[in-house]
């Protein structure tokens, strides 16, 4: 999973072939701040966490009170959770552009933050989940997104993030990693058929 990432420059969406977009943005952003996600053949900003349809408010909670985490999706269960499951089945997919993605390094038992970056210097894109929901008391329509991520317990450098569970074997912590994509997947995730996207959901890893 990712909880904070480095957002694109104005000149990196050339990579993308779409113009940068018009609203600001910060340059490294963690969950339910404004980034930049593209869709559509354009670049969208909006808010980095998905908000379930019909939520009567932008920031909705968990019955413990805690505001509900949706800016990661498990790739296993976006076609069932309410906040993910209309995107998947309306085609609602995007590429998240990111200069580097954080991560939690527990090997040595405390969270040291490890951050990943492309060895070409080129921008992560990663597979996601877009939405649209209009705030019932202004109207304001507000663009949200997700990123998927997929089970990583079998590779040897991602495996070694996020704090492990006790009492668990290795190959069953259920470690997360963000899907990216390489450049000739890109077309697939945005505009393909489900059964191809789902091909890449499943095949991806973000660390190759």
């Amino acid at each position: 999973m990712c909880n904070r990432y480095e957002t694109p420059q104005q000149m990196d969406f050339d990579e993308f072939r779409v113009a940068p977009p018009r609203k600001a943005y910060k340059p490294a952003i963690g969950p339910r701040q404004d980034g930049p996600f593209i869709v559509d053949g354009r670049a969208v900003v909006g808010q980095w966490g998905m908000i379930e349809p019909g939520s009567p408010v932008r920031a909705p909670k968990a019955t413990d009170g805690r505001i509900k985490a949706t800016n990661n999706a498990r790739w296993e269960s976006i076609r069932r959770l309410p906040t993910f499951r209309d995107s998947w089945a309306q085609d609602r997919r995007c590429l998240i552009p990111a200069r580097s993605f954080d991560e939690p390094y527990w090997g040595t038992g405390k969270n040291i933050w490890w951050r990943f970056r492309r060895s070409d210097g080129a921008l992560w894109a990663i597979a996601g989940l877009w939405s649209e929901w209009v705030d019932p008391e202004s109207g304001e329509v507000v663009p949200n997104y997700t990123m998927i991520t997929r089970n990583c317990d079998d590779h040897p450098l991602l495996s070694l993030m996020h704090k492990p569970e006790p009492g668990k074997p290795a190959d069953k912590q259920d470690k997360r990693t963000v899907v990216v994509l390489q450049p000739v997947d890109w077309q697939t995730w945005l505009t393909g058929s489900k059964e191809a996207a789902a091909e890449l959901g499943v095949s991806s890893f973000s660390v190759q």
